[in-house]
């Protein structure tokens, strides 16, 4: 199977400019394929509500669902929408858990879109009424699937941004504000 363009964008620059030390170039770091993940929080004051979006490409988000659920899905194109929707958010919910200031969140799933060749899938947790200090993520998307997994957090609460990154079988970061 060909690897798609984005794919080998992103492990060249990983190559290039990752922690793979002195490797320049694909071939020299015995080429593999990068799994990556992005989940953006974003603490809205004005809606009093944390603010959530997983972005998971594509194939490697069926085979994550596939390889938990035993159930083919299609993201791109799915025949039974509800179903997709329910995968996506039981397979979100099981492998992204949230405590905001030491207590545990439940996030109510919003939706999913396809952008390109990635899933973008929403979330919010209501009443969060005042920003958070401390916000804990156990993240452990795509691992059942990948042993490179790479899983990127960015967290914004009152306009202060800050990021992570879990490299597997990492799965915790704690978010201090």
């Amino acid at each position: 199977m060909a690897i798609p363009i984005y794919k080998w964008f992103f492990l060249l620059y990983y190559c290039l400019h990752g922690s793979m030390g002195a490797v320049t170039s694909p071939s020299e770091a015995g080429f593999h394929p990068l799994y990556v993940s992005i989940t953006e929080l974003n603490h809205n004051m004005a809606e009093k509500s944390l603010e959530i979006s997983c972005k998971i490409f594509t194939d490697d988000f069926e085979k994550a669902i596939f390889k938990t659920f035993q159930q083919k899905t299609d993201l791109s194109n799915p025949h039974n929408k509800a179903e997709a929707d329910k995968l996506v958010s039981d397979y979100i919910k099981k492998h992204l858990l949230i405590k905001v200031d030491g207590k545990a969140v439940s996030m109510e799933f919003i939706g999913f879109e396809r952008e390109r060749d990635a899933v973008w899938s929403y979330f919010e947790v209501k009443q969060v009424n005042t920003a958070p200090k401390k916000i804990d993520i156990r993240n452990d998307l795509l691992y059942e699937s990948y042993d490179s997994q790479i899983n990127l957090m960015h967290v914004t609460v009152s306009g202060n941004r800050k990021s992570s990154k879990l490299n597997y079988p990492d799965t915790n970061a704690e978010f201090a504000f």
